[in-house]
């Protein structure tokens, strides 16, 4: 029986090539989606499950005021923090503080730099549950200046040869490093990743331990009971009031559970977070994609149901029951979607390096055959074979023989409702889906575009350190003899992120007042090279930074440029600012320059806040402003003169728009996301309703006939057949665009600037969708218009 079953459905399939053509590529679009999603959403649902003692692990959130203006928080804290907690809370059993740089790394003739080093406590491998390959855990960063490396990083550096004991130069540091062990390679889904793991000891940062401020680090504690995290956080308040008792400030600190931090922490770690709104919409997505290509199925076979009628009713009349002809029918549905599941299945390994690429992620082959994803997508396979089939079976199964040998089922409305209602659910799908992506394009359209205040192209970044400041009027000589090279500054941050945390102060105010203000250094041609915008006072010139960088720094003066904001919070009109006396922090007197135009030194989704810029005599960045003239010569020029005069650094460069764009990496990858996946839904809404009416259009093939024998044109028949589809498409569009304007409004709600959206923006997503309908039902209509009426009306 189950082999005359078999035969039947291949049969079936085989003749209706078509149909069974779009409902495999519907399956197969849908589950090899849900495949590629699936795998990346588990992916990120299991950061850092491969800490053992993930649950009792919490990071600490320095938050602090100066008694005006708004609170600073973030993912900072200074190295007093750890060793102080341990020993005043009983509920913490160990401490770690780490710091994550970029280094040039000298070994031999290599010299390379290395983005990923991080230096870390030696109770580090008490906390973290990393593989130590060769090496002790216990004396591995007991001492200064030892180092282990990752496998991949050891094979980069000594191939075959043992590592240990060998001797790496790190930076600035003219003790080298030791290396002290081999540890294997950090997951892809671990929030902690490093190439190198060095000693926290070996930074000699004892001397700041007094002091809650110079708060550069990460740190972590280890609970000794997970339920404890709520008893120390509010003990953490009262006790940081004690400690700041006479400061002028407020400083306290937020416990984040360890495993909550990647997709719900608003603050990035050591690598950007993800984040978990951005799962469940790619979550919704896999889902409604896979339904639209069940519902195709679905509609199909419901509309297919009379040419299978006389089937069913000869098969009742010889005696097969209901259960027989069901689990028939489900078991149609079983073949068409293990055949998709094994396509799909296929698609997606072939499809998951381009997938890589759209989530910045590497997730690796293997991860599809891991046994909660094979399970997992059995689970789906079987589901969707089943309730794919269940409608279209029950239909079939409960004609009565007598009637559906005479066609009655065609002249009832159930059937065709039932259609109808799958069809308006599709495109609603659809068009939330295309609403949504032009949306957030738009959005992206107003990043890209907005005057941001300052000018982010055509200006190249360059690493700096504190050894190159005796070379840095040379090089800037240097670089500017290219006549494509029109500025040289020496900065902490580009003006893109601007992330130095200060407190200021006007002369009028007592010291123990403070405000909280974000401070960046830089020279006297960093206003030049950025086109930041002067609107009161003059630029800083050389003497300035000459003034503010004496041997003696209690003879230092300094000349401040605030921006509008900063001068607000301060009192001033930006005329009424200059010349005004202030202090940054206690240690920086002087007085106001200047005041520029407020500019977006954040990301879009913050408001302006104070900012004070000042001139410093040491930087970490070179911002390089060029013509834009013959760029590769320029950055060729630019190399060749760095190596002659920096040849202890490698020649590394960025732009920029880089970094700019950077901070709308998840934005981006949804937007791409959403281009495919909405792009996918339409396809598939559209493959349905073509064969749909492909389907409608021969089952009136006589009634056209009929019409074009009674006058009727082509145009008139393309009208009626086309009407009925058109009608469901203006019910979805006027059910979803609601949904699509309250979704997009969420989502717009998280940017501080954002595009103006009109009501023209979703009449447009619904009118693409009304064009790409008609076009698609009116293909068939024509063609159906356009047949010989003899031909159809021969046989009656």
């Amino acid at each position: 029986m189950i082999k005359n079953y078999l035969k039947i459905a291949l049969r079936g399939l085989w003749k209706n090539k078509g149909f069974t053509f779009i409902n495999l590529f519907g399956l197969t679009i849908g589950l090899c989606s849900c495949l590629l999603i699936g795998v990346y959403i588990m992916h990120e649902l299991n950061y850092d499950n491969t800490q053992t003692k993930g649950n009792r692990i919490v990071r600490m959130i320095m938050e602090y005021n100066f008694g005006k203006g708004e609170s600073k928080k973030g993912n900072y804290t200074s190295v007093k923090v750890a060793p102080t907690f341990k020993r005043n809370f009983p509920e913490i059993e160990s401490a770690v503080r780490m710091l994550k740089s970029s280094l040039v790394i000298g070994y031999k003739d290599k010299l390379l730099t290395e983005k990923s080093f991080m230096y870390a406590d030696s109770s580090f491998f008490k906390i973290f549950s990393f593989d130590l390959i060769k090496g002790d855990k216990n004396t591995a960063l007991d001492a200064s200046h030892k180092v282990l490396l990752t496998q991949s990083t050891a094979k980069r550096y000594f191939g075959d040869e043992d590592p240990i004991g060998k001797a790496l130069k790190v930076g600035n540091d003219s003790i080298p490093y030791q290396i002290s062990g081999v540890m294997a390679d950090c997951p892809s889904n671990s929030q902690i990743k490093f190439d190198f793991l060095a000693s926290f000891s070996s930074l000699n940062v004892g001397k700041w331990e007094n002091s809650y401020w110079n708060a550069n680090f990460t740190t972590y504690l280890l609970l000794k009971d997970e339920r404890s995290i709520a008893t120390l956080q509010a003990k953490i308040k009262p006790f940081m009031a004690k400690e700041m008792t006479g400061e002028g400030a407020s400083v306290s600190f937020d416990l984040e559970p360890f495993k909550s931090i990647h997709l719900h922490s608003p603050y990035d770690g050591f690598e950007p977070n993800n984040n978990i709104k951005y799962i469940y919409v790619l979550e919704a997505i896999a889902l409604l994609i896979l339904v639209i290509g069940c519902f195709t199925y679905v509609n199909l076979n419901t509309a297919r149901s009379m040419e299978r009628a006389k089937e069913v009713g000869v098969r009742k009349v010889i005696g097969a029951d209901k259960s027989q002809l069901f689990w028939q029918f489900i078991g149609e549905s079983v073949i068409v979607c293990v055949i998709a599941a094994i396509i799909s299945f296929i698609a997606a390994i072939l499809l998951l390096p381009a997938f890589n690429n759209l989530t910045d992620r590497q997730l690796p082959v293997k991860a599809f055959f891991t046994t909660p994803f094979v399970v997992a997508t059995i689970t789906v396979v079987l589901a969707v074979s089943f309730f794919a089939g269940l409608y279209p079976a029950l239909v079939l199964t409960n004609f009565q023989p007598v009637k559906v040998l005479k066609g009655a089922f065609k002249n009832t409305a159930s059937g065709q409702f039932t259609r109808k209602a799958l069809i308006v659910f599709q495109f609603s799908v659809s068009v939330i889906l295309i609403a949504s992506t032009v949306i957030i394009q738009k959005q992206l359209a107003y990043i890209r575009n907005k005057n941001l205040g300052y000018e982010r192209e055509r200006v190249i970044i360059l690493p700096f350190e504190y050894r190159m400041n005796s070379q840095l009027n040379v090089m800037r000589n240097e670089f500017k003899a290219d006549k494509n090279i029109l500025n040289v500054s020496r900065c902490v941050d580009a003006p893109v992120k601007i992330d130095g945390g200060y407190n200021m102060r006007n002369d009028q105010m007592p010291e123990s007042q403070q405000i909280a203000v974000t401070a960046n250094p830089i020279d006297q041609e960093y206003i030049k090279t950025t086109s930041l915008h002067i609107i009161a006072g003059t630029d800083l010139t050389e003497q300035d930074v000459k003034d503010a960088s004496n041997e003696d720094s209690k003879k230092n003066t300094f000349h401040f440029i605030l921006n509008e904001a900063a001068a607000r919070e301060l009192g001033w009109t930006p005329q009424q600012a200059i010349g005004k006396r202030m202090f940054l922090d206690s240690q920086r007197p002087g007085y106001v320059k200047a005041v520029v135009k407020d500019f977006n030194f954040e990301s879009l989704h913050n408001n302006i806040k104070p900012l004070v810029l000042f001139p410093e005599d040491w930087g970490s960045h070179l911002l390089i402003k060029i013509s834009g003239q013959n760029i590769p010569q320029t950055i060729a020029n630019l190399e060749s003169k760095w190596k002659a005069l920096v040849p202890y650094r490698p020649f590394e460069y960025r732009f920029m728009d880089d970094d700019f764009n950077n901070l709308y990496k998840s934005e981006l990858r949804l937007g791409n996301a959403l281009n495919i996946f909405a792009a996918i839904a339409i396809a598939l809404a559209c493959m349905g309703l073509l064969g749909l009416s492909a389907y409608m259009a021969k089952q009136r093939i006589k009634e056209i006939g009929i019409r074009k024998v009674l006058g009727a044109s082509i145009t008139d028949i393309t009208t009626t057949l086309s009407a009925s589809f058109i009608k469901l498409v203006l019910i979805s569009i006027a059910i979803s665009l609601p949904v699509a304007w309250y979704a997009t409004g969420l989502w717009l709600q998280g940017f501080a600037y954002r595009a103006n959206v009109s009501a023209l923006t979703f009449i447009v997503a619904g009118g693409s969708v009304v064009i790409i309908a008609i076009t698609t039902v009116s293909f068939q209509s024509i063609k159906a218009a356009l047949a010989n009426p003899v031909k159809s009306l021969k046989n009656e």
